[in-house]
C-alpha cells in the first residue's frame, strides 16, 4: 500500500511537470503568433494612416454625439432640480410684478437709431423727460407738436427722437443740402448720423418718404435771428523742420468755424471754411498714414506724435506729406477739401489716445 501511494505521487508530479511544459510551449506559440499578426496590422495601418484617418475622425465624432445624447437627460434633470430650489422666490417676485398697478416705461441708455414711444408718468415734465433721454426739451416739443407742459398728462404717449434735433419725412425733390438749410443744420451732420441711409452713398441722394434724422436741427417756426458764424481763432506757428519732438499740446489745425461738434457718434470736430486753407499739424510727429480715397475720410493723413497720441486730418483735397516724414507743429500737411463722405469743404479732425477717440475740444489750445 505504501508503494502504491509513493508511485501515485511520483506519477502525479510527472504529470504536473509535463502539463506545465505543455502550457508554456503552447502559450508561447500563441503569443508569438499574436505579436506577429499585431505587428503586421500596425505596420499596415501606419502605412495607410491617411486613408483611415477620416473614418476614425467620423467614428469619434459620432461617438461623442451619442455620449452627449445619453448624458443630456441626466444634465437636464440635474439643472432643473437646482432651479426648483428657488422656485418659491421666483414665484413671489412674479406675483409682486403682477400686482403692480402703475405702468413704468423703461428706456435704454444705449445709442438709439430710431424714435421710441414713452408713456408719461405722474410728475413728468417736458424737461425731465428730455433729460431722461439726453435730448433737448425743444426736440420733444417739436416731435410731438406741443407748445409747453400745460397739455401734458399721465398716460400720454410721446415720441422721443434718438438725438437732439428734428425727424423729417423727405418730400419729392428735397436734398440733404435743402433740408439742412430748411432746418438750420449742417449737411455734414446729417451725413455723419450713422443711422441715416441714402439711395446713393456717393451723392447722398434721398428716397421720397424716408425718415431723416437731422442732428441739432431747428423747427423753421422757431428759427432764431441769424447770427454770423464766428471763425475759430488758431495760432499759426512757424514751421521748423528741425522741431519734431511733440510739445504735448495741440494747436488748431485749420482756420474756419466749427460746423459740427463732438458727439458720441462723431467724436471729432469738423472745421469748415469755403476758402479751403491749408491744414497744419496740430503737434510735431511722424506721418504714419497717407490715404487717397473717395470714400469715408477721403484723402486723409494720420500723424503719430510719439507720446501715445495720434491725430487724423480728413477730407483734404491735396496732401503735401508722405508716410515716414517728420512734421513740425504748425507745418502744412495738406489743403482743406471735400473728398470722401463729405458734403462741403471742411476738415474732419480727430485726436486718438491709444487708439481711442478723444474729444478734441479738451486738447486744442
Amino acid at each position: 500500500m505504501k508503494i502504491s501511494l509513493t508511485r501515485f505521487f511520483t506519477d502525479f508530479l510527472e504529470y504536473l511537470l509535463f502539463f506545465r511544459a505543455y502550457l508554456r510551449r503552447n502559450l508561447l506559440r500563441c503569443f508569438y503568433r499574436f505579436e506577429t499578426i499585431k505587428s503586421k496590422l500596425v505596420e499596415r495601418l501606419y502605412r495607410q494612416r491617411g486613408k483611415y484617418i477620416r473614418p476614425f475622425l467620423h467614428t469619434s465624432m459620432i461617438g461623442i454625439v451619442l455620449v452627449g445624447l445619453m448624458l443630456a437627460p441626466l444634465l437636464k434633470e440635474a439643472i432643473f432640480t437646482d432651479q426648483d430650489q428657488y422656485s418659491g422666490t421666483n414665484s413671489y417676485l412674479l406675483a409682486v410684478s403682477a400686482n403692480q398697478n402703475s405702468v413704468q416705461t423703461q428706456y435704454s441708455v444705449k445709442p438709439r437709431d430710431s424714435v421710441l414711444s414713452y408713456s408719461v408718468l405722474p410728475g413728468d415734465t417736458i424737461s425731465t423727460i428730455a433729460e431722461k433721454f439726453s435730448v433737448s426739451a425743444d426736440t420733444v416739443l417739436w416731435q410731438n407738436n406741443l407748445e409747453d407742459d400745460d397739455t401734458l398728462k399721465p398716460g400720454d404717449i410721446l415720441e422721443i427722437p434718438p438725438v437732439t434735433g428734428i425727424i423729417h419725412k423727405v418730400k419729392r425733390g428735397e436734398t440733404v443740402y435743402s433740408i439742412a438749410e430748411e432746418f438750420s443744420a449742417e449737411a455734414q451732420a446729417i451725413v455723419n448720423w450713422p443711422f441715416n441711409t441714402f439711395a446713393n452713398d456717393e451723392t447722398f441722394a434721398l428716397a421720397t418718404g424716408q425718415l431723416l434724422v437731422i442732428p441739432d436741427g431747428i423747427k423753421p417756426a422757431a428759427k432764431p435771428v441769424p447770427v454770423e458764424r464766428s471763425y475759430v481763432a488758431y495760432r499759426q506757428t512757424t514751421p521748423d523742420a528741425g522741431l519734431v519732438a511733440p510739445s504735448g499740446s495741440f494747436a488748431w489745425p485749420a482756420a474756419g468755424y466749427i460746423s459740427q461738434y463732438p458727439v458720441w457718434y462723431h467724436m471729432a470736430i469738423d472745421i469748415a471754411n469755403p476758402s479751403a486753407p491749408d491744414v497744419t499739424a496740430a503737434d510735431s510727429g511722424t506721418v504714419v498714414s497717407v490715404v487717397i480715397s473717395n470714400v469715408g475720410y477721403g484723402h486723409h493723413v494720420i500723424v503719430d506724435h510719439g507720446n501715445g497720441y495720434q491725430t487724423l486730418y480728413g477730407h483734404m483735397t491735396n496732401i503735401y506729406v508722405a508716410e515716414g516724414q517728420t512734421v513740425a507743429k504748425g507745418a502744412a500737411i495738406g489743403k482743406m477739401g471735400s473728398t470722401g463722405r463729405s458734403t462741403g469743404v471742411h476738415l474732419h479732425f480727430e485726436i486718438r489716445q491709444g487708439g481711442v477717440l478723444q474729444n478734441p475740444l479738451s486738447f486744442l489750445q
